[in-house]
């Protein structure tokens, strides 16, 4: 009868990592080729899963960045792990909006799924296969970096922030997304939970680091670049 207890339990236990290394945490720790193949199999209906709503997507991302980049006449914005295009479509969709935005993700079925909706693929806006931790972008080019419900999912979320900092021009706005509350538990290792990240970005010279709520388990964190810093591909703040 020991035995079986101890059988039964062992399966348990193994049944429990396995569920949260595939379902609770989304494949993060099995690496990018896998967390990009999970999401090629549900990109069809992602936006169904989450339930997305484009009047959210206005209301707490396109509105506040216009309002961040109101002094940037024609903004280049740059989303990494753009996923289904939400953030490309909330922005394309505001009459204010006269920039244009380029989308990276790892995903080609997310990306496939972003290219079906209006306006996502035009001139004024384009989609690139890529990794967030070595993005295919020169330094300094853009007056926004969005990165939102990725960097739970790098095996090196500083590399991916360090990343992020050097593709935003100096003085331009940074948002991204902080997984906190208890789901933040099922990503060890990370930075994940209230205030760390936020100190991250502040050691890699980011400013006016501020944080909303934004949904159940997300926060938003905004800031900005430093007028006259930079990061080179190495990491090393310069300026």
């Amino acid at each position: 009868m020991v035995g079986w207890g101890m059988g039964l339990l062992l399966l348990g236990v193994l049944g429990f990592a396995a569920y949260w290394a595939l379902v609770l945490s989304e494949g993060a720790y099995f690496g990018p080729r896998v967390v990009a193949w999970l999401y090629d199999r549900t990109a069809a209906r992602y936006d169904r899963i989450k339930n997305t709503q484009p009047s959210d997507d206005a209301r707490y991302l396109a509105r506040p960045l216009l309002l961040a980049l109101e002094a940037v006449p024609d903004p280049l914005v740059l989303d990494v792990g753009t996923g289904t295009g939400r953030v490309p479509a909330a922005l394309l969709a505001e009459e204010d909006f006269c920039g244009r935005v380029l989308g990276v993700d790892r995903s080609p079925g997310m990306l496939g799924q972003a290219s079906c909706k209006p306006g996502v693929v035009s001139e004024r806006c384009g989609l690139v296969l890529g990794d967030a931790g070595s993005l295919p972008v020169g330094d300094a080019r853009f007056d926004a970096v969005i990165c939102l419900e990725v960097l739970e999912f790098t095996a090196c979320p500083q590399e991916v922030l360090r990343e992020l900092t050097r593709a935003l021009k100096p003085g331009g706005v940074l948002l991204i997304s902080n997984r906190v509350g208890l789901d933040a538990l099922w990503y060890p290792g990370r930075l994940c939970g209230r205030g760390r990240l936020e100190a991250a970005l502040r050691l890699l010279g980011l400013e006016v680091v501020e944080t909303e709520t934004w949904q159940t388990y997300y926060d938003l964190i905004w800031a900005r670049k430093a007028p006259s810093a930079g990061l080179d591909r190495a990491g090393t703040q310069r300026g």
